[in-house]
């Protein structure tokens, strides 16, 4: 987890953080805990120049919530729909204070996916990841902590903090963060079932953005080399083996990531 100096900065050491927040699966506890001299969040409504941007995470949100639905149904379950608030500048969640640098990220304590639309404009420029498909990704990688929520998967993970030594808890976020990468494989598998949205070039842009944000990748451009030790999120080919695998499995069952040996994962 970044420290609050790097937070504090700019540059490299922010575009750093934008990573391992955004798709951490957003608990900025820790954040908060760090970052005790921030000024009282401000949440910025939204520009009306990005509207037509709006719908779409809307509209992602929703395919979403039909896909997850009908899969908790199938096992006996009730899928609760998370709650999407966009946001400028900054804003106070559940989990604490969180700035636009943060990126997109989720909730578990008020179920709620936070995204602030300019990290698209990140997501294309500085993660060379473009595309309507790569941004879908981003949400539905957050819903997938959601379904994790639900699961219980995260609460027993977040319980073994404290408990474990910090290598051993970066290898359980890892898997976490694989996981929730494996659902949003699923989610696009029953979308493309349900209303056939895929396009030509989706899955390439998919696979592209889930590479651009490995750990190898990241630590790579901030510090010239990389500490497999340290990974929280997992490598690029890690991220994009299981988000294909969900994928080309559709089957929600078959992504236990803390069932599989190292080697496998």
């Amino acid at each position: 987890m970044p420290s609050g100096r790097v937070m504090a900065g700019g540059g490299l050491g922010m575009l750093i953080l934008v990573v391992v927040i955004a798709l951490l699966g957003g608990d900025p506890r820790a954040l908060q805990q760090q970052a005790g001299n921030q000024p009282p969040a401000v949440n910025q409504p939204v520009d009306g120049a990005q509207d037509e941007l709006k719908e779409f995470v809307q509209a992602v949100l929703a395919d979403t919530e039909d896909v997850w639905t009908a899969l908790f149904r199938q096992q006996g379950r009730q899928y609760r729909n998370p709650k999407l608030v966009l946001f400028n500048g900054s804003i106070d969640s559940a989990c604490g204070y969180a700035s636009a640098a943060v990126g997109p990220f989720y909730c578990p304590l008020d179920q709620k996916v936070y995204l602030d639309l300019s990290f698209f404009n990140d997501l294309e420029t500085r993660f060379k990841s473009p595309g309507d498909f790569a941004q879908a990704y981003v949400i539905a990688h957050e819903i997938g902590h959601h379904v994790q929520n639900q699961l219980g998967i995260s609460e027993k993970v977040q319980q073994a903090r404290g408990r474990v030594s910090e290598e051993e808890y970066n290898q359980l976020s890892v898997r976490l963060e694989l996981q929730a990468d494996f659902f949003a494989g699923v989610w696009a598998n029953h979308a493309q079932r349900m209303k056939n949205l895929l396009e030509p070039g989706d899955i390439e842009e998919g696979l592209r953005a889930a590479s651009a944000i490995g750990d190898d990748k990241i630590q790579m451009q901030s510090r010239g080399y990389v500490v497999p030790d340290s990974f929280t999120h997992g490598s690029s080919e890690q991220r994009m083996r299981w988000f294909r695998r969900g994928l080309q499995t559709g089957d929600m069952t078959q992504g236990d990531t803390f069932a599989v040996s190292d080697r496998e994962l």
